[in-house]
């Protein structure tokens, strides 16, 4: 099985192909004070060894097959993804890569010190022992590759050749096998029902969902239960249910999260995932009731006129799905770790958001960036807590060297003091934002991701990270699913969940700013506020 193990041949040639490997180094505060001292040319041809790279990657991809002929394997880098291909199994064979496209996520694939790790990644394992089996290939193995992309490039990935199987935890629908052939079911029957939280009002049927909102992902099979739900509620001369899109990179355990910190008041989901949660999310009420599809069963998808293929994957789904011996142990093996997570509502934690926000918001105004960012920010990096002093030296709530503070680039001297810190953290990331991330070809929110990386990692790391991402078929331009895959395997867990934890509280306070703008209004229209008072 190969997924970026360094410790076997066949993760060299996943790692050589799929993600440029590289010796990790530590993330630490030194960063800082790396980016602050970095001379400005070196700065600017890193930064243009970032573009050529992007740009002979769109030269290779226009041109593969001159160098497929003569290139061994290892070299030519078969499993990028710039390179696609087609066909059944005796063509995989041949090419001797099966490649099952996922959703990288903490218990279903994610790196640990370079290893793959979650159920895809042990699935995986079992299924190329299974079909080098079948194949009698002995010690020439047929490689079977996990390839993490982004949920909404699932079904787009696997249908332009750019994988062979889809194993993400995905419902079959109609809809779906209008594009795809799935496989047996790989699950129990399951329902997908609604959870509730502490800002829900009453719902005694699904009929009460009436003209309410529901928080969805649009390529989920949730969205399609929903709309059905709408018309049915429609058909009996009801208001329809209004459809709310979230981030497809939030995945179910995220908004589960959310329902229960009463950010949004309910949400759809499969029925066994709140149960995974029921000791960690106690305010969280289950509705068994309330059933949005009945009996669903997740699957494999394989493109279509694939038969040798899917019946390989019937054959070893029989011995490997939910309800067996090995489907159980995975299950149960492999729940999401929750040390990390921290919540960013707690009310001393939301007490010190507000005492903070006024600071947020000037300092975010006068660089151009947004004060909720910055204060999510400021929450992964201290609580907003100007106390916190790091072992290496950082200080207060954004977590700043006083060197880098004091840099020209920043400025600002003193950092003790909460103002001065804030506005030194906010000034450093407009600097790096600024000075390695203002390509127009990336949009607003990946320059601030971007940015964020390189506060963590140091903009030296980022600009190498972004030119491995562009050679292995990544959008150098695009922090998740992307640039961010290469971080994890070339410095491991700790830029990645920064970013994520970030940008997770970032929604969190967006919310909340959401929640506290419609309940203004409301009261303005009830007479009980006057417009424009800031209560």
């Amino acid at each position: 099985m190969s997924f970026l193990n360094p410790r076997c041949w066949s993760t060299l040639l996943l790692t050589a192909c799929l993600i440029a490997c590289s010796e990790s180094t530590p993330v630490n505060a030194d960063t800082q004070n790396a980016a602050a001292a970095a001379p400005s040319a070196a700065a600017e041809g890193s930064r243009d060894t970032a573009n050529a790279a992007e740009a002979n990657l769109n030269t290779a991809a226009g041109d593969e097959t001159a160098a497929a002929d003569t290139t061994p394997l290892l070299e030519r880098g078969a499993l990028s993804l710039v390179k696609t291909w087609t066909g059944d199994l005796d063509t995989l064979e041949e090419r001797r890569v099966v490649r099952i496209l996922t959703v990288y996520g903490p218990g279903r694939f994610h790196l640990e010190e370079g290893e793959g790790q979650g159920i895809v990644a042990e699935v995986a394992k079992a299924f190329e022992d299974h079909i080098n089996a079948d194949m009698k290939r002995g010690h020439v193995r047929v490689l079977v590759a996990v390839i993490p992309v982004a949920r909404d490039q699932l079904m787009p990935a696997l249908l332009a050749g750019r994988g062979d199987i889809v194993n993400a935890g995905i419902t079959i629908t109609d809809e779906r096998k209008a594009l795809v052939d799935f496989s047996i079911p790989a699950s129990k029957p399951l329902n997908e029902i609604l959870v509730t939280g502490p800002s829900a009002s009453p719902l005694a049927t699904l009929d009460d969902l009436a003209g309410q909102t529901l928080y969805l992902r649009e390529t989920s099979s949730y969205a399609e239960s929903a709309q059905a739900l709408s018309d049915r509620l429609v058909a009996k001369g009801l208001a329809p249910i209004r459809i709310k899109a979230m981030p497809e990179t939030l995945e179910d355990d995220d908004l589960i999260e959310m329902v229960n910190g009463g950010l949004i008041p309910w949400a759809v989901v499969d029925d066994y995932k709140p149960q995974l949660w029921k000791d960690v999310f106690t305010e969280l009420k289950v509705r068994n009731d309330l059933v949005l599809r009945k009996g669903g069963r997740l699957g494999w998808a394989v493109r279509k006129d694939s038969p040798q293929l899917l019946d390989s994957i019937n054959r070893f789904l029989k011995t490997h799905r939910e309800g067996t011996l090995f489907g159980n142990m995975m299950k149960n093996r492999f729940i999401r770790d929750f040390d990390w997570a921290a919540n960013a509502l707690d009310d001393e934690d939301y007490q010190r958001f507000n005492d903070l926000q006024h600071l947020f918001k000037e300092y975010g105004e006068a660089y151009g960036i947004e004060y909720l960012f910055a204060a999510a920010q400021g929450y992964q990096e201290s609580r907003l807590d100007q106390n916190v002093r790091s072992a290496a030296g950082a200080v207060g709530v954004m977590q700043l060297l006083p060197s880098t503070a004091s840099d020209p680039k920043v400025g600002i001297d003193d950092i003790t003091e909460v103002e001065p810190n804030i506005h030194a953290g906010i000034k450093y990331m407009d600097y790096l934002r600024g000075r390695y991330f203002s390509d127009p070809q990336i949009t607003p929110l990946n320059q601030a991701l971007l940015a964020l990386g390189a506060y963590n990692a140091g903009p030296s790391r980022m600009i190498s990270l972004r030119r491995k991402a562009a050679e292995q078929g990544y959008d150098p331009n695009v922090w998740f699913d992307n640039v961010e895959l290469i971080a994890a395997q070339d410095i491991g867990r700790e830029t990645v969940q920064y970013v994520a934890n970030v940008y997770r509280y970032y929604l969190t306070y967006r919310m909340v700013a959401m929640q506290e703008l419609v309940r203004k209004e409301a009261r303005e229209a009830a007479g009980i506020e006057s417009p424009g008072a800031d209560k």
